[in-house]
């Protein structure tokens, strides 16, 4: 049986938070189930980016990154441009970080981003491929009714005119 549970999310660009959320929860009818505005990095580097999540209905999420400050083309993807995650149970996510730098990958973390512990390694295309395990408290973190996710993208679109 495979240790990868599912997807958790699946991260794209995107040109302007607001245009997609219209498509995405609009137009098709996924949820806004989170906004997380990124100030600074995991590695304490400035940023200013807004991470979106809409959510599948089997509980997985598409999700976006608006980065006005960062050009996007094809190449060898930074997180923000481009990342898939797979989601896997914590000792599992331990498994697979050990065993990568065992085989001397590169492999970034483990990061704690409070909702999921994630590792990073990059696919032979250069995406990179997050491996993430779900925290407790994650579900509250990205229910809309308690994260002001709305609230969040109005202040980003506000902020941007």
């Amino acid at each position: 049986m495979p240790k990868i549970k599912g997807l958790h999310h699946n991260a794209y660009r995107c040109r302007d938070s607001e245009e997609t959320r219209q498509f995405y929860e609009d137009f098709l009818g996924l949820r806004l189930a989170g906004a997380l505005r990124i100030s600074e990095t995991m590695t304490g580097r400035r940023t200013d980016v807004l991470h979106t999540f809409y959510e599948m209905g089997d509980g997985s999420y598409l999700a976006f990154f608006e980065a006005p400050d960062r050009p996007f083309e094809f190449k060898p993807q930074h997180d923000y441009d481009l990342h898939i995650a797979l989601e896997v149970d914590p000792p599992t996510l331990q498994e697979y970080f050990q065993r990568a730098k065992a085989e001397g990958r590169e492999v970034r973390g483990v990061s704690d981003h409070r909702m999921i512990h994630s590792i990073y390694l990059r696919d032979p295309n250069g995406y990179v491929i997050e491996l993430t395990a779900k925290q407790p408290g994650h579900d509250e973190l990205m229910d809309p009714n308690r994260n002001n996710a709305r609230r969040i993208l109005d202040e980003w679109q506000a902020a941007k005119h």
